[in-house]
């Protein structure tokens, strides 16, 4: 991102050449392993990215909240008063939605001009909502006087603006992660009780390529609220036998004797899912540990398949691009990360052949989908922070 270029857009929108706006950044992410775990209150083992959303932001004394972006049509002003309104299916609710958090809270808010310039493909699956809601709470935590708040708390007002305001039953992994990013590292986290470590990502000599299918999938209008009550489901007919309030309390070990427990089929498969889950991530941080780069690729596989025929969130695009990258010589893991439902992969791949895989891959995906897919050689990056 070309920072000159993004203030003379804000002047060239806000005027006032003369008052510099500050900018902040939040990246996106990618998730290595654990898929639908975090909403479960199990496992995940994100990392942050060198893509996510460019803030330039600057206080008004017109009480009024602007907000553009570089990459969508829509801007909208909007008086203080009326910041606790939804914009119908528009990408302005997910800041706005931490300016009723901030309003919740009760911290004064004045007027802001705010510009968003992102370079995360749109409903990629790299977690582009998440990164627009961290670099607005970061930022408006660092410009308001009034305002004190941890990371912690900058976390939890991200996820309950996206549940509460944009309404998305979304768990807490990908703000956790966009905040807690740190270079060169992974993030292990325990989305029960939030504890988390950094864990070293030390490929030896492999390289994590992100594929993005471009099928484009709406979050909030995925099945992805139907897989939370499903997993709900699963979790009341479990209770009679283990009483826990969330899948990821329960071990793989412990599912096994009891799954017969639910008699809906389709209910079972989707809590086998979170809970071998679970333990896959818990063994690919040991893999990490050991630099067992082949046995982390294995567990990736696993992932895939797991949420291919238990979870049902893949597709043919996702499906298509992970068998083809699965098929070359020096791929020893692929699977896809996010949501599902269109959106990206994963692939562990050795450096020397990350050329041909981003070629041959590319091209058999599109002779049996019709779509281009793109390619990022993802970089292991920080978590939100202002630049300066």
């Amino acid at each position: 991102m070309e920072l000159k270029k993004l203030e003379e857009h804000f002047y060239g929108l806000f005027g006032n050449s003369e008052l510099k706006p500050r900018t902040f950044f939040a990246p996106g992410r990618v998730n290595l392993i654990g898929e639908h775990t975090d909403y479960n209150g199990g496992f995940v083992l994100p990392f942050a990215i060198q893509y996510g959303t460019y803030l330039a932001i600057r206080q008004n004394a017109d009480d009024l909240v602007r907000l553009t972006s570089t990459n969508m049509d829509f801007r909208v002003e909007i008086p203080l008063k009326e910041l606790s309104k939804r914009v119908e299916k528009q990408w302005v609710n997910y800041p706005l939605g931490i300016f009723d958090q901030f309003r919740q809270a009760n911290i004064p808010l004045s007027g802001f001009d705010l510009l968003f310039s992102g370079d995360i493909p749109n409903s990629a699956g790299l977690s582009s909502s998440a990164s627009i809601e961290m670099v607005t709470a970061f930022a408006l935590n660092t410009l308001i006087p009034e305002s004190h708040f941890e990371m912690i708390d900058m976390v939890r007002m991200a996820q309950r603006a996206e549940n509460e305001f944009v309404g998305v039953n979304c768990g807490i992994m990908d703000m956790f992660a966009v905040g807690f990013g740190r270079k060169e590292h992974a993030l292990f986290l325990n989305c029960m009780t939030l504890e988390h470590k950094h864990v070293p990502i030390e490929l030896h000599g492999f390289r994590l390529i992100v594929g993005n299918t471009n099928k484009q999938r709406g979050l909030a209008d995925s099945k992805y609220n139907e897989r939370v009550a499903e997993c709900q489901l699963a979790v009341t007919y479990l209770n009679p036998v283990m009483p826990v309030t969330k899948l990821g309390e329960i071990s793989f070990m412990q599912f096994y004797k009891m799954q017969e427990e639910i008699p809906d089929e389709v209910i079972r498969r989707r809590a086998r899912h979170v809970i071998s889950e679970n333990q896959r991530v818990l063994n690919s941080v040991s893999s990490l540990l050991k630099g067992d780069i082949l046995q982390f690729g294995a567990l990736m596989n696993a992932s895939h398949e797991s949420l291919r025929d238990n979870y049902e969130v893949t597709g043919f695009e996702l499906d298509t691009i992970v068998a083809e990258a699965q098929k070359i010589n020096g791929v020893v893991g692929s699977r896809m990360t996010g949501a599902g439902f269109g959106g990206c992969t994963v692939s562990l791949v050795r450096e020397d052949v990350a050329d041909r895989f981003i070629e041959q891959v590319g091209r058999e995906y599109s002779l049996k989908t019709g779509l281009h897919a793109d390619f990022y050689l993802t970089e292991v990056s920080d978590g939100v922070r202002e630049i300066v």
